[in-house]
């Protein structure tokens, strides 16, 4: 019920009536190899979707930063997770991705999750976001977003190598995964 507040009070950032389901959440994960992870990323957790099974997942000495920038869901996040060690979270915008990873020690992530709504964000907190993330993976880690459409391919290909599409027909909506690094990774120009 909460999320279906917040999305009514904050349409343009939440970008759905209703957390992601499991199936999406594990798709989410699916590209992540846990085993060389040091740090992981998610943007917009929300209520903590993607935050469950990152957390089961990964090893316990692997960071996991949440950037949340709804306040109501923060602090959801921090009840939830207060017991658990290495997790960071952030109230904040993934537009400062950059800040936070260097002030717990980290140049970049190994992955960064997305569950922000690109298509109702403005074009420029969107781009904003974007330049950020190719700046906070590197030349090596990864960035895994979802999106209920593939509108916004060409929009992410303008600073990503898309190199992995999984589509996700068990959630509602359906749902893209896209799995994407850096252009000059990829050895394209």
């Amino acid at each position: 019920m909460s999320f279906l507040i917040e999305y009514i009070k904050h349409p343009r950032t939440i970008g759905a009536v209703a957390p992601s389901g499991n199936n999406l959440a594990e798709k989410m994960i699916e590209p992540i190899d846990f085993k060389s992870a040091e740090v992981i990323v998610e943007y917009g957790p929300g209520t903590g979707s993607f935050t469950k099974e990152l957390m089961i997942h990964r090893k316990p000495e692997t960071i996991l930063i949440l950037i949340e920038q709804n306040k109501n869901f923060c602090r959801e996040l921090k009840k939830t997770f207060c017991n658990q060690t290495n997790i960071h979270i952030i109230n904040g915008s993934a537009e400062n991705v950059n800040l936070y990873l260097k002030k717990y020690g980290f140049e970049h992530a190994d992955y960064i999750v997305s569950g922000l709504p690109f298509t109702s964000l403005p074009q420029e907190t969107s781009e904003n976001i974007l330049k950020a993330t190719k700046k906070a993976i590197g030349s090596k880690g990864r960035f895994i977003t979802f999106q209920y459409s593939l509108v916004k391919r060409k929009f992410f290909e303008r600073y990503f190598h898309i190199s992995g599409l999984l589509h996700e027909v068990m959630n509602l909506p359906p749902a893209y995964v896209l799995v994407m690094r850096n252009i000059r990774e990829s050895g394209i120009k």
